[in-house]
């Protein structure tokens, strides 16, 4: 039999949010978020180990409290990628997932989905997801961040405006990008290296750094539902417990 490549999924988780502090350790439905995120992870048919990426011993004891793995990192990182690279170089793994901690509806076939894009294809270093917009209020969203990829389905932008805009047609579909990348664990190491570039701080797209260094990204457009929004405010929150009481949501 062939080498099979070892998979980790982790879970980047910060305390001091600056629009919902905690959030990590709010109540879903009698859970916190970052257990509902982490099991929904465990799910996945692909990833072999799941593992909280925090800089909060709350967050550690929680996590452990629910039977969960959690690393201490630095306090000083400025993103989840560097947050998950930390714990990725301790690591003996080919593939590492970054797997937003405030999205506890996310699909378990999405994360496959990208994982998927990147063991068939070994060209790729990066892969991420999309879903068609159909609301009109998340297409106006500048929080709700778009993506076009060319006919080899690479990344050609990814921006907070409508993108592409509807100049001179009016059936256009517009992809929302989903925040689950996975990266061969070599390049993610090399990617937290790469400089801040000029379209990257301008959209506040961390992403946009790899793309603008010559690194292309593959883009899946997944076949299975998204539930947004990722929770940032109070009112996400709200809206994501009445969904989930709505619609019987494990």
């Amino acid at each position: 039999m062939g080498y099979r490549l070892k998979i980790a999924g982790i879970i980047p988780a910060r305390y001091a949010s600056t629009r919902l502090p905690g959030k990590p350790l709010k109540d879903i439905c009698g859970k916190t978020m970052i257990q509902r995120v982490y099991e929904r992870v465990c799910k996945s048919k692909l990833v072999d180990e799941v593992i909280v990426a925090t800089d909060d011993f709350r967050i550690i004891t929680e996590v452990e409290r629910f039977g969960g793995k959690a690393v201490m990192t630095s306090a000083d990182h400025l993103t989840g990628t560097d947050r998950i690279a930390e714990v990725a170089q301790q690591l003996d793994c080919d593939i590492v997932v970054n797997i937003q901690g405030d999205e506890p509806l996310i699909m378990p076939e999405i994360i496959d989905e990208v994982i998927s894009a990147l063991v068939t294809d070994k060209n790729q270093v990066m892969t991420t997801c999309c879903t068609a917009i159909h609301n009109k209020e998340r297409l106006n969203n500048h929080h709700v961040v778009k993506v076009v990829s060319d006919i080899y389905g690479n990344a050609m932008m990814f921006s907070r405006s409508v993108l592409p805009y509807p100049f001179a047609a009016d059936d256009v579909t517009t992809y929302e990008h989903i925040g689950i990348f996975a990266f061969r664990k070599d390049f993610l190491l090399k990617y937290i290296t790469l400089p801040q570039t000029p379209l990257s701080l301008t959209e506040s797209l961390e992403q946009l750094k790899a793309m603008e260094s010559g690194y292309p990204i593959k883009v899946v457009k997944t076949k299975f539902p998204y539930y947004p929004p990722s929770i940032d405010t109070q009112e996400n929150l709200d809206n994501i417990i009445e969904f989930i009481k709505t619609h019987a949501f494990s």
